[in-house]
């Protein structure tokens, strides 16, 4: 059996201003068309449908074309709720959806949802476990011993309805580690309790042949080859400009036998980082480069007023720019420049040269409240 694992999808995100949702329209539909070419029998999302609880009109109308071109195909399509993923929300209708083909894993009960496939090779089984937290399954399971989020994770698996004789696929949304934590890409909200990051090791999906992970967003093998995060199916994070997004073709043939290629997306506009001076960036070598979303690292001693306005001439998707001086001033020179002017010279003259502008009023408010409560002015 071949299926296709698909990672975070975070339908209706918007990245420094930028709406992704016509870059998540092309992404999805290269997505569809990989899982016919690829004659797969089921396609995995595994949480983060959505990139807010309360989705936009325009995801929600996305995720129902994509629904929609799958169930029409004949593909049958599981997906959970993520972290970022209103389960109460994703959970409406599954009931009415799975008799299509369409399998929802939205809120957690207490129990993991079991689809069957059956092929030359007998049974495969997918247990759907949507985004859970400890306080989740200690509601569901008083009479458990939990202690922390490792354990509690562990009895929530143990209530999967495992066949030992069929191949068992896990899909899940957790923070799943290693020997060491995952790599991650910098967009991720990572769950936290009492100041810790939740987390369990993969040996706790030791009983699954393969385990379909979501919530990091970088695509990778955690602990053995069938157990990985594909990732999100584009870059939201100028930490991302060097990951290459992917999703992973399965096939699943005796049990035992887990064939895992990763298939490169190719997405409308790729997220670059430019370096250079001014003039260097208002020249580039390769105009290509403007129709990606780019971040500019302007290389100078000097703010440029107005520089913003400059380069996305050049980068309509220009997202953001920084500075990087050519050398090094010591801390106390910074110091002792800055020292001698106000708190609100500062920021009047960082809007004129970064943005060409003054403050208005209320900003310089927030702004001044802002600093008050960090300590920087009293």
């Amino acid at each position: 059996m071949k299926f296709l694992h698909v990672g975070d999808m975070h339908l209706g995100k918007t990245v420094c201003g930028f709406s992704m949702i016509t870059d998540q329209e092309v992404i999805l539909q290269e997505i569809f068309e990989m899982a016919k070419d690829n004659e797969v029998q089921a396609v995995v999302i595994s949480g983060d449908i959505y990139d807010r609880s309360v989705p936009s009109e325009e995801a929600v109308k996305l995720l129902d074309s994509f629904i929609g071109k799958v169930q029409n195909a004949g593909i049958p399509l599981l997906m959970i709720s993520g972290n970022h993923d209103s389960d109460e929300r994703l959970q409406f209708g599954s009931a009415l959806f799975e008799r299509s083909g369409v399998h929802i894993a939205g809120r957690y009960d207490g129990n993991i949802p079991r689809v069957r496939f059956q092929d030359e090779f007998g049974a495969v089984d997918f247990h759907l476990l949507p985004f859970v937290k400890m306080s989740h399954v200690q509601h569901q399971h008083p009479d458990d011993d939990i202690k922390d989020y490792a354990s509690a994770i562990r009895v929530a698996l143990s209530y999967a309805d495992l066949d030992p004789n069929a191949r068992n696929v896990m899909v899940a949304h957790q923070f799943v580690t290693g020997k060491g934590d995952p790599e991650l890409d910098g967009s991720e909200v990572l769950p936290i309790s009492i100041g810790t990051v939740e987390k369990v090791g993969w040996e706790a999906f030791d009983a699954f042949d393969y385990v379909a992970l979501g919530h990091v967003h970088r695509p990778q093998r955690i602990g053995r080859d069938t157990c990985r995060y594909a990732g999100s199916i584009l870059k939201y994070a100028r930490s991302e400009v060097r990951t290459a997004k992917s999703v992973c073709l399965v096939d699943m043939k005796e049990k035992g036998n887990v064939e895992i290629t990763r298939l490169p997306l190719h997405p409308k506009r790729d997220m670059k980082e430019v370096r250079g001076t001014m003039e260097m960036l208002l020249h580039p070598a390769d105009p290509e480069l403007a129709r990606n979303y780019i971040f500019a690292v302007i290389q100078g001693e000097e703010l440029i007023s107005g520089a913003a306005d400059s380069l996305r001439e050049v980068y309509p998707y220009l997202m953001n720019i920084t500075w990087e001086s050519t050398r090094q001033k010591s801390t106390s020179e910074i110091i002792s420049r800055t020292a001698e002017r106000s708190f609100d010279e500062l920021i009047y003259d960082f809007y004129r040269r970064v943005l060409g502008e003054e403050p208005k009023e209320e900003e310089m408010v927030l702004l001044r409240h802002a600093a008050e409560e960090a300590g920087v002015i009293m």
